[in-house]
């Protein structure tokens, strides 16, 4: 693992964590999984479930059953019903297909959001403060300045490139998944579409370092089927993003790799 080429990503929890998730048999857990009957050549059950459950995180009202009657099936639904998800799916087929990188996750962006912000805003920065608030109108956190939301995705950025390069344990593979999927969320910098960009992101890293197994992971349905922990995992770190404390995220990090452990999410 690179050491002291990092400029974003703090990596002083990553002996403890390997502590921890040495009793979890990852590797073993990670390469047994298996695809399901239901997916073909052109459809993936996985990938609807990535994409269902991550829209549900935001708030769409769809389930997985009806999702799967119309993707594999061809069971007609209302556009606006299906059309987020239908996105979400593309993007991360795109991801599965391409190289990660800056311009690529951009690319995500563009195709997971179109139907969510304006054309302009797509894969674009944004200019305007952030405030993610809860659904009672509580403030959980505050993110990057406007100012500084370009050369924090630069740093980001270079940590990957940096990570992509190196020889990664399966153990490091998952903590800097989870990570990179925690910072993006601190930094928030599209004007909407950050969380399904994060979750796919954490997926996107470990599929680029261990393997397409990444992709059947049903990390999504478990951050959904927890959300409340997940949001309070993130929130733990504190409130603005200038004095966010990294030393508490080892319960975030720690999410991914217990979602292998829970056989019925």
């Amino acid at each position: 693992m690179p050491n002291n080429t990092f400029q974003i990503l703090p990596t002083h929890l990553l002996d403890q964590y390997k502590t921890v998730v040495s009793t979890y048999q990852l590797p073993e857990a990670f390469h047994t999984l298996k695809d399901a009957e239901l997916s073909t050549g052109s459809f993936s059950f996985y990938t609807s479930v990535a994409s269902v459950y991550s829209s549900k995180i935001e708030g769409e009202d769809i389930e997985l059953d009806s999702y799967v009657k119309h993707k594999r099936f061809g069971v007609s639904f209302l556009p606006d019903h299906t059309r987020k998800i239908d996105d979400l799916y593309n993007a991360y087929a795109y991801a599965q297909a391409h190289q990660l990188n800056a311009e690529n996750i951009k690319e995500v962006h563009r195709i997971l959001a179109q139907n969510i912000v304006m054309a302009s805003n797509l894969g674009a920065v944004r200019q305007q403060n952030m405030y993610v608030t809860t659904p009672d109108g509580r403030i959980e956190y505050v993110a990057a300045e406007p100012r500084i939301v370009a050369q924090e995705m630069a740093k980001l950025y270079h940590d990957i490139e940096v990570l992509l390069t190196a020889e990664l344990d399966i153990e490091e593979t998952f903590f800097f998944g989870s990570l990179i999927h925690l910072v993006f969320v601190k930094i928030h910098p599209w004007s909407d579409g950050n969380g399904r960009t994060a979750r796919l992101l954490e997926k996107w890293f470990i599929a680029q370092k261990a393997g397409s197994n990444a992709w059947l992971l049903r990390s999504e349905q478990y951050y959904y089927s927890h959300h409340a922990t997940y949001y309070n995992n993130i929130r733990a770190l504190g409130l603005e993003y200038p004095e966010l404390d990294y030393s508490k995220a080892l319960p975030f990090l720690l999410m991914i790799p217990a979602s292998l452990q829970e056989k019925d999410i």
